[in-house]
């Protein structure tokens, strides 16, 4: 019997692109589906790209090893050579492989549960685009035989890469003074961090490390993890808590009692400390960033980093300074720039440090709180109904565009008259009141994301439950 071609044995794999990479069930990822996504991304990147070498990296999963394994035998099949980087941040294995001009594929599932997994690809200059996704889906090529062999050594040189890229721009006591805890969890720069921020002065306190995966969702932070980070900054009098995702490119960061920052607050903050002019943020960020007047451009695209890296080129014609970020709090460098007087190249993926990084600097004569406080009063909330059919996303939404009031109704909402309509990604509601209410179904996994804006933190977190227990008892 013949080999299978990589278009059939992908599309009867049940892994498919979402937001970020191909994503599927860990049960779904065999050697040859892995094999096959492999084969043919090095293909379509041979199209535009010379190169021998390919770079692979991975996060904490169970799961992830064998699955680099498999895409590592496919590309030693066809005579690509592959750097093998272990287990590094997404942006780590994109800092190197950008340096050397090569591709790279990360194996992760970032935050979604551990029984499933994922491949994110770069091209030599960045994150492939929707455009790249449709192409390899679209090879025809036969797959060859390859033999699974253990993974090879792992190298250390995009470990000490990512690391230097923010040691080059800050300086050595820029942390002096400061306790900062680094809540290690499963993620994937776990041995970095505390190394990074003790370079830079701080003293640190390593907190939660676990043997088994933890996925860490940014977005919609759990009550443990909140209480837990409070209980950290009441037991060790911490000036900050960092931490990121299952792969290392979304960042949490505590202010001083203890309380996580929204993701795209801190990402706003990072962006005013690096004198930013023209940014790309997806529809479900803060108004804030408007409403601040900080930026000289802000353009809102559809949730995910491909539709935000994808506003670059565009906004680089009214700013030499550009950069995205999302909800999550991933940092998307789009330009070189100077920071402290050192050159910082672009980064156009996820990162996680930068940001982080950018407000403890801003926080040096000022309370991180503080530095909240100073933006405008709009607060985010966000939160998700997992197992949650795309089907009944779609449908809910639907039935928002159709009847927008009698929706609202159903979620509790009353008395109220809708003054905008968003449908960018999803459907997002302005109400007269100031409000937003905005449903989403996930691209990564079969959930419904709900995002909120409201004139306070309880009243926003109160809007999400109320609004998820109401869709919950629908009947979609």
């Amino acid at each position: 019997m013949s080999n299978p071609s990589v278009s059939y044995v992908i599309k009867e794999s049940g892994v498919a692109f979402g937001t970020s990479g191909a994503r599927g069930l860990v049960t779904d990822f065999k050697p040859e589906v892995c094999a096959a996504f492999t084969l043919a991304f090095i293909q379509v990147m041979r199209q535009s790209f010379n190169f021998e070498r390919l770079a692979v990296a991975i996060d904490n999963r169970p799961s992830s090893p064998d699955i680099a394994a498999a895409c590592i035998a496919v590309a030693n099949a066809i005579g690509v050579e592959v750097d093998y980087y272990g287990v590094i941040p997404t942006p780590a294995l994109a800092v190197t492989s950008m340096e050397d001009n090569i591709p790279a594929i990360m194996v992760t599932g970032s935050h979604i549960p551990f029984d499933r997994n994922g491949l994110k690809f770069y091209r030599p200059n960045g994150e492939i685009s929707k455009q790249d996704e449709i192409s390899i889906l679209a090879v025809n090529a036969v797959l060859p035989s390859f033999e699974v062999l253990p993974l090879p050594s792992v190298q250390l040189r995009a470990a000490e890469n990512y690391l230097s890229r923010y040691l080059n721009i800050f300086s050595a006591d820029l942390l002096k003074g400061k306790r900062i805890g680094v809540y290690e969890h499963s993620s994937a720069g776990r041995d970095l961090y505390a190394n990074l921020f003790e370079q830079l002065g701080a003293t640190v306190v390593t907190l939660g490390r676990s043997d088994s995966f933890v996925p860490i969702d940014t977005e919609a932070v759990s009550l443990v993890d909140i209480e837990m980070a409070q209980n950290w900054q009441c037991e060790y009098q911490l000036d900050a808590i960092f931490s990121t995702d299952g792969d290392g490119d979304r960042p949490l960061l505590s202010d001083e009692t203890g309380n996580y920052l929204r993701g795209d607050i801190l990402c706003l903050l990072a962006a005013q400390y690096l004198n930013i002019g023209a940014l790309a943020v997806p529809v479900s960020c803060n108004s804030s960033i408007e409403v601040s007047g900080i930026f000289y451009h802000v353009k809102r695209t559809k949730i995910g980093s491909p539709f935000v890296i994808a506003e670059f080129e565009h906004l680089m014609k009214s700013s030499d300074r550009v950069a995205g970020f999302e909800a999550n709090g991933g940092f998307l460098l789009g330009s070189d720039i100077f920071v402290n007087g050192s050159m910082l190249a672009a980064l156009p993926t996820r990162d996680a440090l930068l940001p982080a990084l950018a407000v403890l600097a801003m926080a040096d004569k000022n309370s991180i709180s503080c530095l909240v406080k100073q933006l405008p009063n709009i607060f985010t909330a966000s939160d998700r109904i997992q197992n949650f059919a795309r089907e009944q996303s779609l449908a809910l939404i639907e039935q928002g565009l159709s009847e927008p009031l009698s929706l609202l109704s159903e979620l509790g909402l009353s008395d109220v008259n809708i003054v905008n309509v968003d449908v960018t990604d999803g459907l997002r509601m302005t109400l007269n009141n100031g409000e937003v209410v905005h449903l989403r179904p996930s691209g990564n996994a079969p959930e419904l994301r709900c995002y909120v804006e409201a004139g306070s933190v309880i009243r926003a977190r109160g809007l999400v439950r109320l609004i998820l227990n109401s869709i919950k008892k629908l009947k979609v």
